[in-house]
């Protein structure tokens, strides 16, 4: 591709944070393409006929609390471009033995659902979502910048620094409260001992109250066509099926936006990029794997509680210690023999997922990362708690393990759908210790992808820091 028409700038993967650096770059006039390996533009944002014809899967991706709630994605005419905001009855639901916790949108109907716990949730929750702006979830979309809301933002850190079975235990007192929590933070995928993770869980929690967990109708891939069909209306290009393995393959351009895993643009820079430098950025660190089973239904799950059914995502793991089990289990490098499950049943709230009178589902684990150990029978055993008879409505599955993830998706390096670890020491120390951690060594190229800040998620913001630090460096 070299010696080919020149570009102002270049963008290497078509994830959400690619094409939102891509969108910036067009929109403040600059002549854009991006490249994207695969035949589909989209990375984590893509759907497919997984199982059987006319059921559509979200092959990464499928509930977008940060979707409808990014400062990047909500400034952009999604829905001008095909998107459609679907919530379900109830964002989310954790069955137990007994019944369920249920997170709804209103924080009241929430508080009320958790009985002797209810009081305890609203001081822990309500303090975020007070003004009904996601303000403290703004700030902590731009880690690096000072904060709009700093008053906000100390007294959520003040709790959301904790490991969530420590805060759990000691301001909820039952089990739906504490197992609601838990499962809430064990999107970290990280041990719920550790620090910070609480603050996952709350801010999960605090943006359903606000903005909700939407799925996008007909599947994720809508955001990531309205993401193109904005770049193509600001001026610039798509093309697919273009690996990029060397910078010096790309034409002719001033900036290069790299939607890739750290490891990889060090591969792709070369001799550019100096030996300090490499040896600092080695020693970034990936996280854990996931173990994903999407499912083709002959009715909707028969969950034993009903309200379940209205959920938009369920979690199935039991208490908060079982939770906390299984993944301190996947932290120490096991495969926990009664798993976490984060499942999405979209068919709850979008019929254009299925054939008529059918469903599908979508459900994940955590596994070691790299892991190519099938882990559907132990999926299934813990859906089967909950919903007795599950598996005799399966007409097809797809498994997609660790290793085949990293395959598909070369960000997701063992399997790692987070862009690497985010723990107190990655929270902003991604890749490196910088600044500006978006600008890398080599002279004009920048790093937009999820192992940037403020990490993992379909927000797109990791884009937006880079290219607004591209622009600033490159002002014309």
């Amino acid at each position: 591709m070299a010696g080919g028409t020149a570009y102002d700038a270049v963008v290497v993967g078509s994830g959400p944070n690619g094409l939102v650096a891509a969108v910036t770059m067009a929109r403040a006039g600059r002549r854009v393409v991006v490249f994207e390996q695969s035949s589909t533009p989209g990375g984590g944002c893509r759907t497919a006929e997984l199982t059987e014809a006319g059921f559509r899967h979200d092959v990464c991706s499928a509930v977008h609390p940060l979707g409808i709630g990014s400062p990047a994605l909500r400034e952009l005419p999604l829905e001008a471009h095909g998107v459609r905001w679907i919530h379900p009855a109830v964002p989310l639901a954790h069955p137990l033995a007994d019944g369920a916790a249920l997170l709804h949108r209103s924080l009241d109907a929430t508080a009320a659902g958790l009985g002797a716990d209810g009081e305890a949730w609203r001081r822990l929750v309500g303090p975020l979502v007070a003004g009904g702006s996601p303000a403290v979830s703004d700030d902590l979309l731009s880690p690096l910048s000072f904060p709009q809301h700093p008053l906000k933002l100390a007294r959520f850190a003040s709790v959301g620094v904790r490991g969530a079975e420590q805060l759990a235990r000691r301001r909820l007192a039952t089990d739906p409260g504490q197992a609601l929590l838990a499962g809430l933070a064990a999107h970290s995928v990280l041990a719920l001992d550790r620090p910070l993770v609480a603050g996952v869980g709350l801010e999960l929690a605090a943006l359903a109250h606000l903005v909700g967990w939407p799925v996008a109708e007909g599947g994720s891939q809508a955001i990531a066509d309205a993401l193109v069909a904005i770049l193509r209306e600001a001026g610039g290009e798509v093309v697919c099926d273009a690996p990029i393995t060397e910078l010096s393959a790309l034409p002719p351009t001033a900036v290069v936006l790299a939607d890739v895993a750290p490891a990889a643009l060090v591969r792709m820079a070369g001799d550019r990029f100096p030996a300090r430098a490499r040896r600092r950025w080695s020693r970034f660190r990936h996280g854990p794997g996931t173990f994903k089973l999407d499912y083709a239904l002959s009715g909707p799950v028969p969950w034993t509680d009903p309200l379940v059914a209205g959920a938009g995502t369920v979690h199935i793991g039991g208490t908060m210690t079982e939770v906390a089990r299984a993944e301190r289990a996947v932290a120490d490098g096991q495969h926990p023999h009664q798993p976490f499950v984060i499942a999405a049943q979209p068919t709850s709230c979008d019929p254009t997922r299925a054939p008529a009178g059918l469903h599908t589902l979508w459900a994940y684990c955590h596994v070691p990362a790299g892991s190519d150990v099938d882990m559907t029978a132990a999926v299934e055993d813990q859906i089967e708690r909950f919903a007795p008879g599950f598996r005799d409505l399966v007409i097809a599955r797809h498994a997609t393990t660790s290793s085949a993830l990293a395959a598909y998706n070369p960000n997701c390096v063992g399997g790692d759908i987070t862009g690497g670890v985010l723990d107190w020491r990655q929270f902003v120390n991604r890749p490196v210790l910088a600044r500006r951690p978006w600008r890398t060594p080599v002279d004009g190229v920048y790093l937009c992808s999820a192992s940037t800040p403020p990490g993992g998620g379909v927000h797109g913001m990791c884009g937006l820091h880079a290219a607004r630090l591209a622009l600033r460096d490159h002002p014309g």
